[in-house]
């Protein structure tokens, strides 16, 4: 293979995979600070994926704002946060987010952290971008 093809191949590698580490306590005990994990991009979330997600700006009237989950890496500037999608366009809105909507919008997530306690999610946030999801977690590494 020359070397333009196999820059080529790399590249696109990049672009379709990433490795994140996962930093806090909000998907305990799924995943562990530390932990680190392989993402795809892009992805289409279904209900129970875990998803690398753009970290919103949490209200500095939010006492919980200190547990927002990121991941290392920062591309483009931005921040990170991994979670479960809990629900998708088009299906109910749990009774514990607070939006006013009885169904989740159009381009609209439900992102939750596995430890309810420790997770800056959409039980505070309450809906997540789509367009923000930066890939699907594949597996684990280690």
């Amino acid at each position: 293979m020359c070397t333009t093809a196999m820059g080529a191949a790399v590249l696109a590698v990049r672009r379709r995979y990433a490795v994140v580490t996962v930093q806090g306590e909000s998907m305990q005990p799924t995943y562990r600070e530390g932990d680190r994990v392989v993402i795809r991009r892009p992805v289409t979330a279904r209900v129970g994926d875990v998803v690398v997600v753009e970290q919103p700006d949490p209200s500095p009237f939010d006492p919980r704002r200190r547990w927002s989950q990121p991941v290392t890496g920062r591309p483009g500037g931005r921040s990170w946060m991994i979670k479960r999608v809990g629900a998708i366009p088009g299906d109910p809105v749990p009774g514990d987010i607070p939006v006013p909507d009885e169904v989740v919008p159009p381009g609209q997530l439900i992102l939750l952290g596995d430890n309810a306690s420790t997770s800056y999610d959409s039980r505070i946030a309450g809906y997540f971008p789509a367009e923000r999801v930066l890939g699907g977690v594949l597996r684990r590494l280690g």
